[in-house]
């Protein structure tokens, strides 16, 4: 049986902390908590879980919290998490088999992360997160924003995710605020940093400097081809918004040269096809889909509804616009076996009861 030390940086998380705490603290063999400066009663709930309760003096780099929360932990191995992420009662179970089995000799453990969900609370957004890492091999967080530690092998991929649950409405600023502070005192973003810097940029609607970012990122061999990819994505979304669907569609295929093709990608160009009214191309594109397999270990963003969903959706609108009336409503039929609630099924429900 291997001993983890639970490590997390906090601020603020009175709504939450307990929460995730209750999840997890039995599981565990010690709690270090390290707070970045919060005035509310986050240290006292923290306190009732732990004597490792430490200050912080927050410098703008989560990095250096987190490496501080892994330096003050006693046992071989750290996990980290959130206030607002909790383990479910499922994944607690296989929480307790994974201990009793896991080879001692890894570096890295790997979880599922959940981040997104549909309506019935399903995960829609998953990727794999260095969860649980060796402590004696010193490894140390990167990155003042979105940190990471780097795989090294040995490792290892297990099928437990830690489901984000967020409750308090964060800084939709933060993010590019501490970006733009990070570019104007003089220093230079690393390759990592430069992409979630284009993604922020995204997210904020200043779409001409994101797709620069982007293509920065995407044209230079040293990026992380999952960060090329993604990209390629992100940056066929913001000339979408500009209604620049040439240059969308040239970018999306670009990413064809970095991996074969991935759900997401497939989807946006069938979509293009689908704006400019040519359906045929774009039933052959969003078919492709049904043929791609989900790589949740290659350490991507999967967006599931992609896989299934989506297509099968998109696929339904062109048959409709090809008067094949009754293939549309087979695909949507499809479509509403995998999210039967879902708002633009129960439209659509209505809109062929109609008809």
């Amino acid at each position: 049986m291997i001993a983890i030390s639970l490590c997390m940086i906090v601020k603020n998380e009175e709504q939450t902390l307990a929460r995730c705490l209750d999840s997890i603290y039995d599981l565990v063999d010690e709690i270090i908590i390290v707070d970045t400066g919060s005035i509310d009663h986050t240290k006292a709930i923290a306190k009732k879980y732990s004597e490792h309760v430490y200050d912080f003096k927050w410098c703008n780099d989560f990095s250096k919290a987190r490496n501080m929360s892994f330096q003050l932990a006693n046992c071989p191995f750290c996990m980290w998490m959130d206030a607002d992420d909790v383990l479910l009662e499922e994944d607690r179970e296989k929480f307790k088999q994974f201990k009793q089995i896991a080879d001692p000799t890894n570096n890295m453990f790997f979880f599922k992360y959940h981040i997104g969900f549909d309506e019935q609370q399903h995960p829609t957004f998953t990727y794999y997160r260095e969860r649980i890492i060796r402590k004696d091999k010193q490894f140390q967080w990167k990155g003042f924003l979105h940190e990471c530690i780097s795989p090294v092998k040995p490792y290892c991929y297990v099928d437990i995710a830690i489901t984000h649950k967020k409750v308090k409405k964060g800084d939709n600023n933060r993010n590019l605020s501490m970006f733009q502070a990070y570019i104007n005192s003089g220093k230079k973003l690393n390759l990592r940093e430069q992409y979630y810097y284009a993604r922020e940029l995204y997210y904020h609607k200043f779409f001409d400097e994101a797709i620069k970012q982007f293509h920065n990122c995407i044209e230079n061999p040293d990026s992380w081809i999952e960060n090329r990819i993604d990209a390629c994505y992100l940056c066929a979304l913001c000339y979408k918004e500009k209604k620049e669907y040439d240059d969308a569609l040239t970018i999306l295929l670009d990413s064809f040269l970095f991996s074969i093709p991935r759900c997401e990608i497939l989807c946006e160009i069938g979509s293009l096809f689908l704006l400019k009214n040519n359906y045929k191309q774009a039933i052959y594109w969003l078919k492709q889909c049904l043929y791609c397999e989900k790589n949740e270990t290659s350490g991507a963003f999967i967006q599931h509804d992609y896989y299934y969903f989506i297509p099968m959706l998109q696929l339904s609108v062109c048959y409709y616009y090809l008067d094949d009336k009754k293939l549309a409503y087979q695909y949507h039929q499809l479509a509403k076996a995998y999210h039967p609630n879902h708002p633009t099924i129960l439209y659509n429900e209505h809109f062929f009861q109609d008809k």
